[in-house]
């Protein structure tokens, strides 16, 4: 039976850390995800779980710590937000490149500066090349749910890459909602007990981590961790399969809500899609044919999946929670535009911007973005491509 309990996405991600006890957790404190290793650290007080919790001075410290006791052969788990993750950005690098398993609660806040402790997704964004694993999460329980799976998608012997699973920070990671939790025996039984092949405390096994890589070597060696990557698509699916049968909880590479006959539809992360799913079933109760598609699995990226989904929407919004200061769009935008390239009588494309430093996204604010849609369907311009939504504009000087 269901465990219904009310918890923060925090409290619910931390709950699930307690449920799979790794070996090591290494973390430092930081708004807002400072919950999640000081809930973790009292489970370790009071003997809830046997994990060995090492408190750093500060995010690049955990991250290489993580690198350190999960290469020694240990399941590894940590947290953190914004200037954190980017302070740890180098040694991300050394966790995916040596194959490293770790799984890290990324709570999604605004990178400096200016400074700022509340959601968009600039901290990610800003590494969604370090070859790590990113899940994205719109509630507590996708949070919950989603870092359960993560631990079997980046253990499996045919990834074998660090994953990151994002939820917005205070909007889901503070606010308490309604949660399904799954029986601890059953948590632990699906994780499974981690039996890595290749370890430094394997006395049997000569074992050289982090050497230099040659020009000979260093190609081949990035080649394989791509092939990782790739292949994290697919075990994403097989293990969501898995957990459906146990939970009767779905999950895919993204969410399509309302799509299959819309003629606007909208391509977004996290939390903002149930303020958009709001939108859609007040504007489809008006006639207009409107959907959504919901990223899970931002990388390994579903290109081709995504372009199948969509090919049939005649105007596409893509929601962006950061941007990439290119002039031409935020990163998802990129991605998504790359996957429908080629399409025959590929849907017009816009892009937003919206949400940064956790400005409220409304329903109205979906509705006018519904409401450009139309307008390019309707005059077949799609005008200014890079946008911003909800924005006081300077007038030029």
């Amino acid at each position: 039976m269901a465990i219904r309990e009310r918890l923060s996405g925090n409290e619910a991600v931390a709950t699930a850390m307690r449920q799979i006890n790794p070996d090591v957790m290494a973390a430092f404190p930081i708004t807002p995800s400072t919950e999640v290793p000081q809930y973790f650290s009292k489970y370790v007080a009071d003997g809830l779980v046997d994990t060995e919790f090492v408190p750093v001075e500060s995010e690049h410290s955990a991250m290489s710590a993580c690198v350190g006791s999960q290469a020694a052969g240990a399941r590894t788990f940590t947290a953190t937000s914004s200037c954190g993750l980017a302070l740890m950005h180098e040694i991300l690098y050394i966790a995916a490149s040596n194959r490293l398993p770790i799984t890290m609660a990324a709570i999604n806040r605004a990178l400096s500066g200016p400074i700022n402790i509340n959601a968009d997704h600039s901290d990610t964004m800003g590494s969604r090349d370090a070859g790590w694993i990113q899940i994205y999460s719109e509630s507590n329980q996708e949070a919950y749910d989603n870092f359960i799976q993560a631990v079997r998608i980046a253990e499996h012997k045919d990834v074998r890459l660090p994953a990151m699973v994002c939820q917005d920070g205070f909007i889901t990671s503070h606010a308490v909602e309604n949660i399904e939790l799954i029986e601890d025996d059953k948590v632990k039984d699906f994780v499974g007990e981690y039996y890595p092949e290749n370890y430094l405390l394997n006395s049997d096994q000569n074992l050289s981590v982090g050497p230099y890589d040659s020009p000979a070597f260093y190609m081949e060696h990035k080649r394989l961790q791509v092939e990782g990557m790739r292949n994290a698509k697919r075990v994403a699916l097989e293990i969501a399969e898995q957990f459906e049968k146990m939970t009767g909880r779905k999950y895919g590479l993204f969410e399509e809500y309302r799509l299959d006959d819309a003629d606007a539809a909208i391509v977004i992360i996290n939390s903002a899609a149930g303020t958009a799913k709001d939108a859609i079933d007040k504007l489809r109760e008006e006639g207009k044919k409107v959907g959504l598609l919901k990223i899970r699995l931002f990388r390994s990226f579903p290109a081709e999946e995504i372009a199948e989904a969509l090919k049939h929407v005649k105007a596409i919004a893509v929601m962006d929670r950061s941007d990439s200061f290119n002039n031409q769009g935020g990163p998802l935008n990129a991605e998504v535009k790359s996957a429908l390239y080629g399409t025959e009588n590929a849907p017009k494309i816009i892009n937003y911007i919206y949400g940064l430093g956790g400005r409220d996204v409304k329903v109205e604010n979906i509705e006018e973005v519904y409401a450009s849609l139309f307008e390019i369907i309707k005059t077949g311009n799609t005008g200014e491509t890079y946008r911003y939504l909800s924005v006081r504009e300077q007038e030029a000087q």
